[in-house]
C-alpha cells in the first residue's frame, strides 16, 4: 500500500471518531433526567435560567450548566445539645429536632449559602431567646409552647430562603446535676406525701364505714329487742287474758284459788333472782278457807263452852 494514501485515510478515521465522540458528549450533556422529589437549577452562561422538574429535560450543551440537585422532601435534622440560660440563671442543655422542607429550589440556592447551617444557627438563637424568658419550671412544663414559638419564628425567617419549617421538637431538657438531685428529692417527698394522704384517707374511710356499720347494727339490735319485747308483752297479755277468762268462766271459789297459789310457790322459789316473796292477801284468805274446810264442824245441839 502506498504511504501517501494511508496517511489521509488515517486522518479521516481519526476525524470521524472525534466527531462521533463530540456528538455523543453533546447529546449526553443535552439530556438530563431529574429523579422524583428532586429539583435542579440550570445556569445559562453563569446566570439563573430555569429550574428543572422531575423527568426528562433538554439543555443547551456547553452553554447551560446544571447545579447539584436539591432534595425537595421534608428533612429531619437533629442538632447537638445547646447550653441555654433560663430566667433564673440556670444552665440547661436542650436537644432540638427540626422538620423542614425546601419549597423553592432557586431561593435555597441563591438566597442562602448553606441553608442547613443557617437553620441550625437560627434554631439555636431563637431557642435561647425563648427559653431565656422562662424559669426552669416553666421551661420543663411548657414544651408545646416553646415548640410553637420556635416554629413560628423559624418559618418566618426561612421563608425567603425557600424553606418551610413544619415542626420543631425539644427532645430533652437536662438541668444541672445539682438541680436534678434536688428535683428528685422533691418528687420523692411529694410521692411520700401523697402516699401518706391516701393512707390516712383510706383509714378515715375505713373507720367511718366501721362506725356506720356498728351504728346500723346497734339500731337493728335495738329494733329487734323492741319487737321481741312487744311480742313477748303481747303474748303475756294474751295469756293473762286467757287465764282470767278461763277463771271467770269457771267461777272458782276461794279454795281453788288457794290451791293454785300453793302450786305456784315452788315455781317462784326456783328463780335465782327471787330474794323477797310477796304473799297476796287473797292467799291468806284462801288459806283460812282451806283451814276451815279441813276443821271438823261441832255437832249440832252441843252446848258451847
Amino acid at each position: 500500500m502506498d504511504d501517501s494514501n494511508f496517511i489521509p485515510t488515517a486522518i479521516g478515521w481519526i476525524l470521524a471518531i472525534a466527531v462521533i465522540i463530540f456528538v455523543v458528549v453533546t447529546i449526553a450533556r443535552s439530556i438530563r433526567i431529574i429523579p422524583q422529589a428532586t429539583a435542579g437549577v440550570v445556569e445559562r452562561l453563569g446566570r439563573y435560567h430555569k429550574t428543572l422538574m422531575p423527568g426528562l429535560n433538554i439543555l443547551v450543551p456547553f452553554i447551560d450548566r446544571l447545579r447539584p440537585l436539591i432534595d425537595m422532601r421534608e428533612q429531619v435534622v437533629s442538632f447537638p445539645p445547646q447550653p441555654v440560660i433560663t430566667e433564673d440563671n440556670l444552665v440547661v442543655s436542650i436537644d432540638t429536632v427540626v422538620y423542614f422542607q425546601v419549597t423553592d429550589a432557586r431561593a435555597a440556592t441563591y438566597e442562602i449559602a448553606n441553608y442547613l447551617g443557617a437553620v441550625e444557627q437560627l434554631t439555636t438563637t431563637t431557642l435561647r431567646n425563648v427559653v431565656g424568658g422562662l424559669n426552669l419550671e416553666e421551661a420543663l412544663t411548657s414544651r408545646d409552647n416553646i415548640n410553637g414559638q420556635l416554629r413560628v419564628v423559624l418559618d418566618e425567617a426561612t421563608g425567603k430562603w425557600g424553606i418551610r419549617v413544619g415542626r420543631v421538637e425539644l427532645k430533652a431538657i437536662d438541668p444541672p446535676v445539682s438541680i436534678q438531685d434536688s428535683m428528685e428529692k422533691q418528687m420523692r417527698a411529694e410521692r411520700d406525701r401523697r402516699a401518706a394522704i391516701l393512707t390516712a384517707e383510706g383509714s378515715k374511710q375505713s373507720q367511718i364505714l366501721e362506725a356506720e356499720g356498728q351504728r346500723q347494727a346497734a339500731i337493728l339490735q335495738a329494733e329487734g329487742d323492741k319487737q321481741a319485747a312487744v311480742l313477748r308483752a303481747q303474748g303475756e297479755a294474751e295469756a293473762i287474758q286467757n287465764v282470767f277468762s278461763a277463771i271467770h268462766q269457771g267461777q272458782p271459789d276461794d279454795k281453788l284459788l288457794a290451791y293454785q297459789y300453793l302450786q305456784m310457790l315452788p315455781k317462784i322459789s326456783e328463780s335465782s333472782s327471787s330474794k323477797l316473796w310477796i304473799i297476796p292477801s287473797e292467799l291468806t284468805e284462801a288459806l283460812k278457807g282451806i283451814g276451815s274446810a279441813f276443821t271438823p264442824k261441832p255437832p249440832t245441839g252441843t252446848p258451847g263452852a
